[in-house]
């Protein structure tokens, strides 16, 4: 059995691969592209009717949703020979849950504004004055989760869990924003921490490769 993971390492299907990247798990990509109609044919459909990626297909057992592939992934696969990435305990598992929800509620739309307004679309398209509010709006949720790293080097604890995948990804989109880092120098400190990591090193050359 190889769990399949649907979707280009150059979308939110990223995710879901740093983990298996993590646990050194076996498994079987197919870079599914989000444009051009490859997600809304009646096979893809049949997997996932909301026509998105990414989708994990384990055994017939179907995931939907980037954080939720994550944090499935990190408990079916937990084995003693695996690096554990799961919560261990309760108070673990409080961590693991209310940080993965919070980057979505908090900050993933501001952070894709921000990437998207910033960076990624041509120059022509871009409204910067977007990317400028959203770099604001960032900066209550991330003076949060500053005041949480104190003290700690990852999320839930002295190590580095499914919580840190799931919030790192979205805020990676904010790694450029200077003046934002420079006010919670904590994020800044662990988001280079998580970045550095040979598994998230090896989707992003499997993005660009893309």
């Amino acid at each position: 059995m190889t769990v399949k993971i649907y979707g280009t390492a150059a979308s939110r299907a990223a995710r879901p691969l740093w983990l298996v990247h993590e646990m050194g798990l076996t498994h079987e990509h197919i870079p599914l592209p989000y444009a051009g109609g490859a997600t809304r044919t009646p096979e893809f459909l049949a997997i996932n009717p909301n026509g998105r990626i990414p989708v994990v297909d384990d055994d017939g057992v179907l995931v939907w949703e980037s954080m939720a592939c994550v944090l499935y992934l990190a408990e079916r696969f937990k084995t003693p020979d695996a690096p554990l990435l799961a919560a261990q305990n309760h108070a673990e598992q409080a961590e693991i849950l209310r940080w993965s929800f919070w980057v979505v509620t908090e900050c993933e739309k501001d952070a894709l504004a921000f990437l998207m307004h910033r960076i990624m679309m041509p120059a022509d398209r871009r409204k910067p004055q977007l990317a400028d509010d959203a770099e604001r709006h960032l900066l209550t949720p991330l003076r949060v989760l500053d005041q949480h790293l104190q003290g700690r080097p990852y999320l839930a604890g002295e190590r580095f869990t499914a919580a840190d995948i799931c919030v790192a990804s979205v805020l990676a989109w904010v790694q450029g924003a200077a003046s934002l880092m420079a006010q919670c120098p904590r994020v800044d400190e662990w988001l280079k921490r998580c970045l550095s990591r040979p598994a998230y090193r090896t989707v992003r050359l499997l993005a660009k490769s893309a």
